[in-house]
């Protein structure tokens, strides 16, 4: 039996015609978003997650926790994550695009 492969963006096409999937997605954007802060915090400080939970004082594994996007760390270890990755732990509320329209 020979499979046929699709490219990811024509799937990704596909999926977003479902609005289950959409939702889904749309459910899942903070998870991305944090993780790939956390991620690109740790990449611009060129380090590996070793040398991060080092620098905290915790392990590799929590460290990897925290990138996966899928816990939600107190405020003191994201300041932890901050010092170790010499950056600058700083959250903000955003009113929610949904208000803003509704303005309008």
């Amino acid at each position: 039996m020979k499979h046929k492969f699709i490219p990811a963006d024509e799937s990704f096409r596909q999926w977003k015609k479902d609005p289950k999937y959409v939702a889904e997605y749309a459910a899942l954007e903070k998870e991305f978003a944090f993780a790939s802060a956390l991620i690109e915090a740790r990449s611009r400080a060129d380090m590996t997650q070793e040398e991060v939970a080092e620098a905290m004082g915790t392990t590799q594994a929590v460290v990897a926790r925290l990138e996966s996007g899928k816990v939600l760390p107190s405020t003191r270890t994201l300041e932890r994550f901050a010092r170790a990755t010499r950056t600058r732990l700083r959250i903000s509320f955003e009113p929610r695009r949904e208000s803003v329209a509704a303005k309008r």
